[in-house]
């Protein structure tokens, strides 16, 4: 529940949030996936550096998009998680990068 200034509580409801970091290339099929499933929005960002398995990494002076990241996340119902996990592993299993799954609190619930 969040607590406004001057006009008491609003309430806020349950749900997911999915994290999808892959490579670039692979964008397309994950967004297609998620359309498929009739994920209702998503928010796609541009990773510019992080940390892995091999170490630090930077995506400065790649003139491609073969080797750079991006965060594809969505905000859905919670009972839709594990369908969506299981229609995207085959995507994303065998890929570099990683998948999480939080809960969040959204106060318009029918938009998810």
């Amino acid at each position: 529940m969040i607590v406004q200034p001057g006009k008491g509580a609003m309430q806020t409801h349950l749900k997911k949030r999915i994290d999808i970091v892959v490579e670039a290339p692979l964008l397309q099929r994950v967004t297609n996936q998620l359309d498929r499933e009739n994920v209702s929005g998503y928010s796609v960002m541009p990773i510019i550096a992080g940390r892995g398995h091999e170490g630090p990494w930077t995506s400065e002076g790649q003139l491609g998009n073969a080797s750079q990241m991006v965060a594809i996340v969505c905000v859905v119902d919670p009972a839709r998680v594990d369908d969506l996990l299981a229609a995207t592993f085959d995507l994303i299993s065998r890929q570099i990068g990683h998948v999480t799954v939080t809960d969040v609190h959204v106060v318009r619930p029918q938009r998810f």
